[in-house]
């Protein structure tokens, strides 16, 4: 069964808003985007990172004027957000404030003017934020089909897009996500900033890490958070994010040892008894 060439979907993002004279250097010193190259209006992903380089967040950096800022976060993780910034905020002139659960309509398959461009090079698509539950804007396609929270997913699944909670947690190293999302989110030419020496360290040894991002096509139902995947009678991981594509059986990512390879055309697996294929991101669609 094939789904519409494009939807879109009733979503909520937690924003993260900071406001000052120093909004813009501090921000610099704690994300890895180049915050202060970032022209006004315009906006990119970005991390904010531990010392020790691992993941505090993810989430969408946009510019609304020289000393403003907003991101957008997966829901939940604004409080995060806002606890990891403020640690090292002392005598600095940018104040910190969360909007949880604000409502969006994420478009996929087109981009709509006014909307946040999607994460990852195959999720084409628009996130407009602070839409009223009943409106639809003028600027969508006539074609447009809303769907519910589930097609959403399949999308992000698909396209390899991680989600907080998910597929990032604190310990999460940032090239375990893909190479394209630390070429999506991280700058090489920009300052310091907190937790840059290990994800410099990883580019400079060509980004190789122990595990890595994979997807999973399922014959059987979507296999719960934490299924076991196995490949040849060995256990080599445990799924993230799963959902069910109604004609399609299921897609889940998972993370795999990059010592398993899958090839372009992946390989057999087992996830929750079901047979499955392990294969590269982005999925085919």
């Amino acid at each position: 069964m094939s789904s519409p060439a494009v939807v879109a979907c009733r979503t909520r993002r937690d924003v993260v808003v900071v406001r000052g004279d120093d909004a813009a250097t501090y921000l610099q010193g704690q994300l890895s985007q180049d915050v202060v190259g970032l022209p006004t209006g315009e906006s990119a992903w970005s991390f904010v990172l531990g010392p020790q380089g691992k993941v505090d967040g993810w989430g969408r950096v946009h510019r609304l004027a020289d000393d403003a800022f907003e991101i957008d976060v997966d829901p939940g993780a604004g409080l995060e957000w806002e606890a990891r910034l403020r640690r090292f905020l002392l005598r600095t002139r940018a104040d910190i404030v969360v909007e949880p659960d604000v409502a969006a309509l994420a478009v996929r398959g087109t981009t709509v003017p006014g909307g946040l461009p999607t994460a990852g090079p195959s999720l084409v698509g628009s996130d407009l934020l602070r839409v009223a539950p009943d409106a639809w804007p003028a600027s969508m396609p006539p074609d447009a089909v809303e769907v519910g929270a589930a097609a959403l997913e399949a999308r992000r699944i698909r396209a390899g897009v991680p989600a907080w909670g998910r597929e990032i947690d604190h310990d999460t190293i940032p090239a375990t996500l893909g190479a394209w999302v630390v070429e999506t989110s991280v700058s090489f030419t920009k300052g310091c900033y907190t937790g840059q020496e290990l994800v410099a360290r990883i580019d400079s040894r060509g980004g190789h890490v122990p595990r890595r991002l994979v997807g999973i096509e399922c014959t059987g139902p979507a296999p719960a958070a934490g299924a076991p995947v196995h490949v040849d009678d060995a256990m080599v991981g445990t799924v993230t994010s799963s959902v069910d594509e109604p004609g399609r059986g299921a897609v889940a990512l998972a993370f795999a040892p990059r010592a398993v390879d899958i090839g372009a055309d992946g390989i057999a697996c087992e996830v929750a008894g079901s047979p499955g294929r392990l294969r590269p991101l982005p999925l085919p669609t």
